[in-house]
């Protein structure tokens, strides 16, 4: 069966400490789409996050490229299994370098977390009761 997937790129100053950044937060790089310009970032078997540097993301857009640290110019959220599992990434995230983003969002059925990447990305990490979801 066909699973669409979702390819998030993101212009990067430091594709090496990106790379180590996430790597870090237990994701891997997968090789065959990488190189000096880009790396593939495996959220999961269907969320990619492809790292570019600023020259090779700029081949992609004839739009001014967002700086991350100033403008908002997405939000990306990824859920988790447990409030415990959004802890326990965005801890990493920002032992590895990130900074927290907003507030800890406690809604009894959901909870959730935000950090920065090192280019000032935000990602979001929640977690929703599935009772919750099932209404």
């Amino acid at each position: 069966m066909y699973q669409q997937m979702i390819f998030v790129n993101l212009p990067v100053n430091d594709l090496d400490a990106s790379k180590k950044f996430f790597t870090e937060l237990g994701y891997t790089i997968n090789p065959q789409f990488s190189d000096e310009n880009a790396a593939s970032v495996v959220i999961s078997d269907t969320i990619v996050a492809m790292l570019l540097t600023k020259p090779f993301y700029a081949t992609f857009t004839k739009k001014e490229i967002a700086d991350a640290t100033t403008t908002s110019e997405v939000l990306i959220c990824l859920s988790a299994e447990s409030r415990e599992k959004v802890d326990e990434l965005v801890d990493k995230a920002i032992a590895a370098g990130g900074t927290a983003s907003g507030t800890t969002q406690d809604h009894g059925f959901m909870y959730g977390r935000a950090f920065d990447d090192l280019d000032g990305h935000t990602w979001e990490v929640m977690w929703m009761d599935p009772a919750a979801v099932q209404g």
